[in-house]
């Protein structure tokens, strides 16, 4: 963002102001806009870096609950389907590879959770109910 990112702003803001009068310069806009949300999003990556822990999963002391970074194996109540999630931070999510937000619904409602609990989840098509069948920290 800063290294290419935001000289492309300025650049096409150069760019516009050299078409002339800037009060109707659809162009000038279009690039002064651009450079606002260039300069959010860099603002918003370094805040996250300044804050952001590495915190490994083997080293966790959670006595077998669900927390931060556990791998929990689940089964459905209802269909009997198994799933496998690690409770990541929200930039790390991805579901398609088993990485779920600690802010969604089904992480707030694991979290604490042992071994052969049930979990049940505001689901949107209504509650699901999951049973913790392992979790672990690898």
């Amino acid at each position: 963002m800063k290294t290419v990112e935001r000289p492309r702003a300025i650049a096409a803001i150069a760019e516009a102001r050299s078409h002339g009068d800037l009060s109707e310069n659809a162009e000038y806009d279009a690039a002064k806009e651009r450079q606002g949300f260039v300069e959010g999003r860099i603002k918003e990556v370094e805040g996250k870096l300044a804050n952001a822990q590495i915190i490994d999963p083997k080293l966790l002391d959670a006595d077998g609950r669900c927390v931060f970074g556990a791998t929990l194996d689940l089964e459905d109540q209802e269909s009997g389907a198994r799933v496998c999630y690690q409770i990541v931070g929200e930039d790390e999510a991805d579901i398609k590879a088993g990485k779920i937000s600690i802010n969604s619904p089904i992480a707030r409602a694991l979290i604490g959770k042992f071994a052969g609990d049930i979990a049940e989840v505001q689901a949107p098509g209504g509650i699901r109910e999951y049973e913790v069948i392992d979790v672990r920290y690898e």
